[in-house]
């Protein structure tokens, strides 16, 4: 017989090197591909199968591993098996044989998606796994999984302070300096316009736009600070003043605006505080200006109150509705945020930040799922293909892991139902220009979540040593 059928059905699998990974190539013995070729006319039992492992230079599996892998899908596996290739759906585990190729490679895909996702590599999760029982495998996967059941029944919070959508850009930190946190008469903001204003008054210029009163201040101490205020006092840039009584009113209005809001974003914070244990999903965005917290609220709104996640009653950070006293003990909420949060959703927009692709890296870095939502095909492509942030490692297992990137709602949405319900799908493939590199891809955005590089060098290093750095004294 010709090998070359099966080790085209099995190409997927056949990346060389040791472990699991090197067992299905032209070096296999013959008599691996002649038992292969008649499965569905002769079902493989355990004992054979091992037989052909050993035979391939493999170590052999318990009956746990072989009826976890090849028989009736498991009941509490972090993902959907049943859209892994080969499926057949046949629910009778009476023979505990596998009875047909596309069963057989069923149960290998799966142990590859598997690797890659919680072990890194194939060798690894092969020598890991191949020797549990049934059940301690089912205890070590259904410890990864999401409990939606739980999520369901657990009851509501309390309800967040309300905060109008248009009023929002007012508890941004840059609004608080500007603001002030004491009397209205306080506020450097309101001294600088008026300071401005009795300058141009002075010069002969008694009717002046807002804007310009920003733009022309002298006095040193508010030199630095022209952005601040442009952003504070947005929506009445282009108002005209034509006294001092008149930037009072204008500005106590706004004040008094801000006033409510960062009171109810600083009760917000609390509400959120009382609920870090539970936390579902925490959104990180930088928002420059009115328009980007106007974007941000109704992307949260689409988002969350879509119906498809309505069962789930997700509990989420909306960066919108909250504030601190000061930006560090911001930096500390939102680093506990990122810690107890089951999922990050990282919003790109016009300009990156360190904050929010630092809470991007440390979610990826404790080997949570990261989605990124961009605006636009170009800036999706960009953060799949080039941004160093996509893919990072997580610390404590030294897993490559990778964010799904997207430009659609529909699909962050899809992503938070698929993810919380335990139903994501994954795909596997060869790198298209190196043919032993392993990517695995989720279904919805085809995003690389983790991957397997065929550099031995790096490979052997890598493991070598990232669990076990030698002491530098």
């Amino acid at each position: 017989m010709t090998i070359h059928p099966i080790l085209a059905e099995f190409d997927l699998f056949a990346l060389g090197g040791e472990g699991l990974g090197g067992w299905l190539t032209e070096r296999t013995d013959l008599k691996v591909f002649e038992r292969l070729a008649r499965i569905d006319a002769e079902p493989l039992s355990l004992a054979q199968l091992n037989q052909l492992l050993v035979f391939g230079r493999q170590a052999p599996i318990s009956q746990g591993f072989y009826s976890y892998y090849w028989m009736p899908q498991p009941n509490l596996h972090p993902y959907d098996v049943t859209n892994i290739p080969g499926f057949t759906g046949n629910d009778n585990d009476s023979s505990e044989m596998i009875t047909s190729l596309s069963q057989f490679k069923w149960g290998l895909y799966r142990i590859f998606v598997d690797a890659l996702l919680y072990f890194g590599n194939v060798r690894t999760a092969f020598r890991e796994m191949r020797t549990l029982s049934r059940s301690e495998l089912e205890s070590f996967y259904g410890a990864k999984r999401f409990n939606p059941d739980r999520m369901k029944r657990r009851g509501k919070v309390l309800d967040l302070e309300p905060i109008a959508r248009d009023n929002r850009y007012l508890i941004a930190e840059n609004a608080c300096k500007s603001f002030g946190e004491g009397d209205v008469k306080e506020s450097d903001l309101r001294e600088a316009l008026k300071l401005t204003y009795a300058e141009k008054i002075k010069a002969g210029k008694r009717r002046v736009r807002v804007k310009e009163l920003i733009k022309d201040g002298t006095k040193a101490e508010y030199a630095n600070r022209q952005g601040e205020f442009e952003f504070s006092i947005d929506e009445l840039l282009n108002d005209e003043v034509s006294s001092q009584d008149e930037i009072d009113e204008k500005f106590e209005k706004l004040w008094k605006r801000y006033k409510r809001a960062r009171a109810a974003a600083m009760s917000n914070t609390h509400h959120y505080l009382g609920m870090v244990n539970d936390l579902d999903v925490y959104v990180a965005t930088s928002m420059r200006n009115r328009d980007d917290f106007r974007n941000m609220a109704r992307f949260c709104g689409d988002v969350f109150e879509d119906n498809r996640l309505a069962d789930l009653d997700l509990r989420y950070f909306d960066p919108t509705m909250s504030a601190a006293p000061g930006h560090e003990d911001k930096g500390l909420i939102e680093c506990l945020m990122v810690k107890c949060a089951k999922v990050l959703v990282y919003c790109a927009g016009d300009k990156e930040s360190y904050g929010k692709d630092a809470e991007a890296a440390m979610a990826l870095s404790f080997g949570k799922p990261v989605i990124f939502y961009c605006d636009s095909e170009e800036k999706s492509r960009f953060y799949r293909e080039v941004h160093p942030l996509s893919r990072l490692i997580e610390f404590n297992t030294g897993v490559a892991v990778g964010a799904m990137v997207t430009d659609s709602v529909d699909e962050v949405v899809k992503l938070l139902g698929r993810l919380f319900m335990n139903r994501m799908s994954y795909e596997l493939e060869l790198h298209p220009e190196r043919k032993k590199f392993l990517r695995l891809k989720e279904t919805v955005t085809e995003s690389v979540v983790r991957l397997q590089t065929d550099n031995q060098m790096l490979t052997e290093t890598f493991w070598n040593h990232y669990h076990n750095v030698l002491p530098t004294n």
